[in-house]
């Protein structure tokens, strides 16, 4: 199949040349020459942070004082003990192997994304979470953050590095959407239409002049896109779409509205940068297209923004309008009728990404009721000596783990340039939605009159969790998808 054409705060980022694999690779050579002692811990401590760089590069970047160097000889008194030194380069190496291992996990498998887990989370904690109640009640979104992510590599997670990306895989996508969703899931929203919808769609399914001409600016956030595909009366019918494409020429002229389009408008006044529109280009019902619509082109505009939604409120959505809109036939994104492929390919990571979202909804109200739970006193007792709350909290951390390995798993598997994994990419999200918004259910309930206003965070999760059973697939989508996986594909489960 030729998937080409589809038929921390600022003083924390550095700049350090090497793509993330590089630099791994040369932190692991490093500690095969140096005793166990002198070596800094694969797990995060305090002063320590990975920043991928503009254009998704990556460093370690250290910000305590720095230590000697490790080939220095150290004081005698700073040695292990004789009979538990290694007394080779050769046992160095098996320890930092044997170290490997042990703290590779399904969460984080290799170094590389231990270490953007624990660069995203420095982060997300330094300046996600400071921000989010405030753009959140604004109903704004916070651009020069979302820029930052550029500048962090994030933007182009998953596109090849000689495009601007950080060429990582599915499993790097999910860290980092779990990572964002635990402090502002809104903004998380609005990096996922950008960086799933847009940008791993167009590395994927355009050609190479699509990809040289837009990749770079939207990885290093210069741009901000999105993608088109509901309309105001078309949802999970999606091959029921209105909108048309006709061909005149050397041009496409597109007539049609999209509708609930993330990253829609930026200001609220004009659309984004550019946007990956579906059209119908025949009368069949696959007879799908996709377009590159790029702002400022003659009939494309901004409908309306929509206001007071329930949640997502720093995430803007917005209608857009194409009336008799010019497209250059070079802005047709794989073939012409053969953009059915390309919508089911990017459906699975979206909604893998979704999932991973509720995740990361579900662990922060799990931390949060379980902070409150053994601070809060009450009839003399700590909240959580009492049974009932022990079972929110109980229940809350083992539905979250289950959801995790599910949405890992499925990650792990999941090869971004293919189709065929909709029966779990489905079943993730179908699960961990439903998850994400039961676990912050149960956060407000522990915590009584504080969990319900907007100091204490989780009401606003709670708001935020009810679009993951609906945006990216509703969940009577996902049984309608999954019985029918199940009944031509399976039967017997592994």
């Amino acid at each position: 199949m030729a998937q080409a054409q589809c038929g921390r705060t600022p003083q924390q980022q550095c700049s350090s040349p090497g793509s993330p694999n590089a630099m791994m690779r040369s932190l692991r050579a490093a500690r095969t020459l140096v005793t166990p002692r002198a070596i800094a811990p694969l797990a995060p401590r305090p002063g320590v942070a990975l920043s991928l760089s503009s254009r998704t590069k990556a460093s370690l970047a250290m910000h305590e004082p720095a230590p000697a160097s490790p080939f220095q000889v150290p004081n005698v008194g700073d040695l292990p003990p004789l009979d538990t030194a290694p007394t080779s380069a050769l046992s160095s190496a098996a320890a930092a192997v044997e170290e490997e291992a042990t703290t590779a996990s399904i969460f984080s498998p290799t170094p590389e994304h231990q270490a953007l887990r624990e660069m995203i989370r420095s982060f997300t904690e330094a300046e996600v979470e400071p921000q989010a109640n405030e753009f959140n009640r604004n109903e704004r979104m916070n651009l020069p953050l979302f820029r930052k992510l550029g500048e962090l590599g994030l933007l182009g997670v998953t596109v090849p590095e000689e495009y601007g990306g950080s060429g990582m895989d599915a499993t790097a996508a999910v860290i980092v959407h779990e990572e964002l969703a635990s402090s502002d899931p809104a903004f998380c929203l609005a990096f996922l239409a950008h960086s799933m919808l847009f940008v791993n769609n167009l590395a994927q399914n355009g050609n190479e002049a699509q990809k040289l001409k837009w990749l770079s600016a939207a990885c290093d956030g210069s741009k901000v896109c999105g993608m088109c595909m509901s309309e105001p009366s078309v949802g999970t019918d999606v091959l029921g779409m209105k909108t048309t494409a006709t061909k005149k020429g050397d041009e496409y002229v597109l007539n049609g509205a999209k509708m609930w389009i993330t990253n829609g408008t930026i200001d609220g006044e004009s659309t984004g940068d550019a946007y990956l529109v579906y059209a119908k280009t025949g009368k069949g019902p696959r007879d799908v297209s996709l377009f590159l619509v790029e702002k400022g082109m003659p009939g494309f505009s901004l409908g309306q923004k929509i206001h007071d939604k329930c949640g997502m409120r720093a995430s803007m959505t917005a209608e857009l309008v194409f009336q008799d809109c010019h497209v250059p036939a070079t802005n047709l994104v794989g073939q012409e009728n053969g953009a059915a492929l390309c919508m089911m390919r990017n459906l699975e990571i979206e909604r893998v990404a979704l999932a991973a979202m509720s995740l990361g909804i579900a662990r922060r109200c799990v931390e949060e009721m379980n902070k409150y739970a053994r601070e809060r006193q009450a009839f003399g007792s700590h909240l959580n000596a009492f049974g009932q709350i022990q079972r929110f909290i109980a229940e809350s951390y083992a539905e979250y783990m289950a959801g995790r390995a599910y949405v890992y798993q499925t990650a792990k598997e999941l090869k971004l340039e293919s189709v065929g994994n909709g029966l779990d990419a489905d079943g993730v999200k179908l699960f961990c939605g439903a998850m994400g918004k039961n676990v912050a259910d149960r956060a407000i309930q522990v915590m009584g009159g504080y969990g319900y206003v907007g100091e204490y965070n989780v009401e606003r999760l709670w708001r935020d969790s009810k679009l993951l059973e609906i945006g990216g697939g509703t969940n009577e989508a996902h049984h309608k998808n999954m019985v029918r996986d199940l009944s031509r594909k399976v039967d017997k489960l592994p």
